[in-house]
This record gives structure tokens, C-alpha cells and sequence, in this order.
């Protein structure tokens, strides 16, 4: 269990006081100038050492993301994005930074700009957050009045601006380029890949865009040494991570948690244990809606990071941990699920328009029992189909949910297929 001297988000509950005052009080903004003249060469090599992989969901490594930043400025100016458009189901995490603790990612923000010869940085928060835009800018404001943001910074002769841009409530805007295309003012749509932002993002120029938490652990990470941070978790999985847990747990929350720590632990230590216990466990989905359930039997003994996960078949993503217990209609579940990405698809690329419609059209059926059997084989094959032939992975992310249900729950579609008969050929024979 992690030790609260360990911790990086220090307010994550709002129980402390989330000002500037308060920040520093709790070892904020400490030193960052000092961070600042190490340089930029020091703090990406800090950064990759440190083992810190993306917090978004795909789990790219963060320094090595850094690096591929020009080293030289060829004339165009450079920018970092931050993803504050937490809009994947389930996850809640990004928020509670934002609301709680705003100004652990604006000294993010600062750094990570700095690392990357950026004098901006944009962070674009999801459009139903509207407490947390209140709360950031606040801090943003806060910070620019006391010369920590804005011309010479913390007094290290950088000048860097920070803009919150609030979005209109997209799914796609999630996705990296979509983001850049909605912060350009055009319509929130997946760009073609190359050229990678790094190339060519925002206007055109080199950009980098991270997530909110990958941006707020920054400043810790190297105030307390990269050795540190990297002594969480498995090789290759470091750092400590927040956690959302919701469902059917006695006790749903947000907690900060090293990597790598078992599902049992997180889930006795933290809520209180699965809502009539262990033996009532259906089906986790260990990170946020786009990733494949695990069936309850296979998550007891589950490590919860990014490569164990992976083995599972499964993923890590935003560790946004659903819990299902056995009340739960996981066939109805995952219809949900599909609805959403239907509603939420661009529409951009053929296999993803048609293809999520078509998924939620026969899992309304599979929900009902009206289906043939023969129709989850062909579900399958659809999702096939879809994954991995789109722009950008909403296609996947449509398709991993229905392929994780097909492997685990297979018996109880077909199940609900065959009483559907019977119960009208007994009907019919009542008559």
C-alpha cells in the first residue's frame, strides 16, 4: 500500500486548501526555476529514467514522447497540448487533478513546455467540466499574478503563456489529432498519421500532446529523483498511478495507488471489498469502456498494470476499474457500451461509421434473445473488421468490448437466444 509521504496528488479529496498558498504550502512550485536551469537535455533524460508511461490510456513512454521534439527550432514555434477531454466511460480521475489540485499540472505544464521549447501550452478540458474550468483558471490566474506563468516565469527569463480552451462535449476529441483539429477551430475529426504532431500538430507546428496526469506528476517526479518514482511497480510499469474504481464495490473511489499493485489489494484496501463479496465478482473492466472485460474468476489474481493486463487480453487504459457483480446483464452492459460509440463516431472512416451501428443493432438483438446463434460468430467477424481498419482507435475501441464479451460470456448470449425459443415454442404449445 502506498504511504502517504509517497503520494503526488496531496488533495485529491478538496480537503485541503486547493490555492496557490495552499499548494505551496504542500510543496508546490518549489524551486521550479532551479528545475528549469538543469536544463532541457537533463530533465527529458530525468524523465525517461524515470519509467513514466502515458496516463491516457495507450501507456507511451513520456520522456521518449518528449524527444521527439525538434532540438532546433527551424522558424516555427513549438506548443504543448494537454488532454484534459476525459471522456472515456468510467473515468475520473483526470478531474479530481483539475478541481482539487489544479496547480500540480500548470507547474507541469510549465516544465513540460520548457522541455520541449514550447512558450505555450493549450490544455483542453472536456465541455461538460465546468466546475473543473472554474477551478483551473482560477489557478492559472493565480499563478500568472504571482510571476510563477506568463513573461519570465518563476524568474528563469522563459516566457510561457497557458490557455484553457474548453471543448462542446466530444468523444473524438479525445483522440490526439481530433483535439488539435477542434483547438484549430474545425470540426473535432481524426488527421492521418504521419505526420505525427511532434512534425506537425497544432497550426502546423511541432506539438506535443499529453495527458493531464502524465503532466502533473512531472514536477514531483524530478523534484524527488527519477530513482524514486521508478522504484513503484514492475520493470517497465513504474510510478504510481490514480486509480478510479466504480461499480460494485462497497466503497466506489478515486485513489492514487503504486503500479503494479493486485486487483485484491486495491480493491480491499481502498473500497471496502466487492459488494457481497468476492464470490458475487462477475466481470471487471480494468480500464475504462474501450478495453475487454475480464471475466471475475481470471481478475481476482490480477496485477493491475499496463503489461499483465495486456497478457489478460485486456488493458491498463485509463485505469477506470468497472466493477460487475452477478446482477449484472454484462450482454445489456456491453449494448451500452456499443450505443455509446455508435453515437460518438466521427463517422470519418467507413468501417467505423457503419460498422458501430451495425454492432449496436445486433447486440440490441443479443440483448433481447431475438438473434440466431450463428449471429455472434458473425458479430465477431464485424468487429474484426472494424478494428484496426480506421484512422484512429475508436474503431477498436467499439470492437474490443463486444470481442471481450463474445470470449468470456459466449454461454450466457447463446443462453438467452435458446430460452428466448423455448419459452415461444411453449407459448405456442399452451395455445
Amino acid at each position: 500500500m502506498l504511504k502517504d509521504q509517497d503520494r503526488i496528488f496531496t488533495n485529491l479529496y478538496g480537503m485541503h486548501d486547493r490555492t496557490l498558498k495552499g499548494a505551496m504550502a504542500r510543496g508546490h512550485w518549489d524551486g521550479t526555476a532551479g528545475i528549469l536551469q538543469n536544463g532541457r537535455d537533463w530533465i527529458i533524460s530525468q524523465m525517461k529514467a524515470s519509467g513514466l508511461r502515458g496516463r491516457g490510456g495507450a501507456g507511451f513512454p513520456t520522456g521518449l514522447k518528449w524527444s521527439f521534439m525538434p532540438k532546433e527550432s527551424d522558424g516555427r514555434p513549438a506548443y504543448l497540448v494537454v488532454n484534459a477531454d476525459e471522456s472515456e466511460p468510467g473515468t475520473c480521475k483526470d478531474r479530481e487533478i483539475m478541481r482539487h489540485d489544479p496547480h500540480t499540472l500548470i507547474e507541469g505544464c510549465l516544465i513540460a513546455s520548457f522541455a520541449m521549447n514550447a512558450h505555450a501550452c493549450y490544455i483542453y478540458i472536456r465541455g461538460e467540466y465546468i466546475r473543473e474550468k472554474e477551478a483551473l483558471q482560477a489557478a492559472i490566474d493565480e499563478a500568472y499574478e504571482a510571476g510563477l506563468v506568463g513573461k519570465n516565469a518563476c524568474k528563469s527569463g522563459w516566457d510561457f503563456d497557458i490557455y484553457l480552451h474548453h471543448g462542446a462535449g466530444a468523444y473524438i476529441c479525445g483522440e490526439e489529432t481530433a483535439l488539435l483539429e477542434s483547438l484549430e477551430g474545425k470540426k473535432g475529426m481524426p488527421r492521418m498519421k504521419p505526420p505525427f504532431p511532434a512534425g506537425a500538430g497544432l497550426y502546423g507546428c511541432p506539438t506535443t500532446v499529453n495527458n493531464v496526469e502524465s503532466i502533473a506528476v512531472v514536477p514531483t517526479i524530478l523534484r524527488r529523483g527519477p530513482e524514486w518514482f521508478a522504484g513503484f511497480g514492475r520493470p517497465n510499469n513504474a510510478g504510481t498511478k490514480l486509480f478510479a474504481i466504480s461499480g460494485h464495490v462497497n466503497n466506489p473511489c478515486v485513489v492514487e495507488e503504486a503500479m503494479s499493485i493486485s486487483f485484491e489489494e486495491l480493491i480491499e484496501t481502498h473500497c471496502g471489498g466487492i459488494r457481497g463479496g468476492w464470490d458475487n465478482l462477475k466481470a471487471v473492466i480494468p480500464g475504462g469502456s474501450s478495453v475487454p472485460m475480464i471475466p471475475g474468476a481470471a481478475m481476482r489474481d490480477a496485477i493491475m498494470d499496463f503489461d499483465y493486463l495486456r497478457e489478460q487480453r485486456s488493458g491498463l487504459g485509463t485505469a477506470a476499474v468497472i466493477v460487475m457483480d452477478n446482477s449484472t446483464d454484462v450482454i445489456k452492459a456491453i449494448w451500452r457500451l456499443s450505443k455509446f460509440y455508435k453515437h460518438e463516431s466521427c463517422g470519418q472512416c467507413t468501417p467505423c461509421r457503419e460498422g458501430t451501428g451495425w454492432m449496436m443493432r445486433v447486440m440490441d438483438r443479443l440483448v433481447k434473445g431475438e438473434a440466431e446463434v450463428e449471429e455472434i460468430d458473425m458479430l465477431l467477424d464485424v468487429t474484426k473488421q472494424v478494428e484496426g481498419h480506421t484512422i484512429c482507435a475508436l474503431g477498436d475501441a467499439a470492437a474490443w468490448p463486444i470481442q471481450g464479451l463474445i470470449r468470456h460470456f459466449r454461454d450466457e448470449i447463446e443462453d438467452r437466444i435458446k430460452h428466448k425459443r423455448t419459452g415461444r415454442v411453449s407459448a405456442v404449445a399452451a395455445e
